[in-house]
């Protein structure tokens, strides 16, 4: 199938060029990401066209309207690296009475997502291509957030590279002031040093419990993924992390 560099397709969807604030902004440093370049596929080039002005949320560094943008009263999911899609387009289209954020700053998945719900008409999604802490810190309602899904973050194995993982104490804090009370915040990963310092991160955030003790149960709504399989015919231990936030708390 014929392929396009992700450069050239920019001019058709300008508002998914860029994926952080510029240089001269501070206010972040250690990135979770590091982007690559690539080519897309024309099915994805297409999807960027015909269906990202509908789908797709520009980062504007303004508070989000869940109503204007879903048209409705429904609780409200984010999820953070969906990777190719899979596992999110599954999820919404089984629950078409939650709403569903997808943040992904790489290219190759935003614009495959874009592409399944675009064709399929999956109206309870909606897509971002931006730093995902940036968006929630200056994007997202304070107490608005039903739940957050992180499935398999990057792991930065290398110690070196630890301070590159996405759950840290700060980002903890950052979702749980979004959180609604008795929201969820619902992690999974196959490598187990890391599954373990989200337990310790999490543990540490007065605003939240969990109610397991320890690893949860694997929710049966959440589909086995190809990255997953990956991991397990690797015989790594697929181990999950839920918390809840309090419903009488003091961020």
């Amino acid at each position: 199938m014929p392929a396009e560099s992700q450069k050239s397709v920019y001019e058709t969807a300008p508002d998914i060029r860029n994926v952080e604030l510029p240089a001269e902004d501070k206010r972040r440093g250690v990135k979770s990401y590091v982007l690559r370049g690539g080519r897309l596929h024309k099915f994805q080039v297409e999807a960027l066209r015909l269906y990202a002005k509908e789908y797709s949320l520009p980062y504007s560094g303004k508070p989000l309207d869940w109503r204007d943008i879903f048209h409705n009263d429904n609780p409200v999911v984010i999820e953070i690296g969906f990777g190719m899609g899979d596992s999110t387009a599954r999820i919404a289209r089984e629950n078409p009475d939650i709403n569903y954020v997808g943040i992904e700053v790489f290219l190759s998945g935003f614009s495959k997502l874009l592409h399944e719900v675009g064709t399929a008409g999956i109206r309870n999604v909606r897509l971002m291509r931006f730093d995902a802490v940036e968006v929630l810190r200056d994007m997202i309602p304070e107490n608005s957030v039903h739940g957050f899904h992180i499935f398999f973050p990057d792991p930065w194995p290398k110690k070196k590279h630890h301070k590159r993982r996405l759950i840290q104490v700060p980002f903890a804090e950052l979702l749980v002031s979004r959180l609604k009370p008795a929201g969820y915040i619902y992690c999974v990963t196959d490598w187990q040093e890391y599954a373990e310092q989200m337990l310790e991160v999490f543990a540490v955030v007065p605003a939240l419990h969990n109610p397991y003790h320890g690893f949860a149960p694997c929710r049966t709504w959440r589909p086995l993924t190809k990255f997953e399989q990956k991991g397990m015919d690797k015989q790594h231990p697929i181990n999950e992390v839920w918390v809840e936030k309090n419903t009488t708390s003091v961020q």
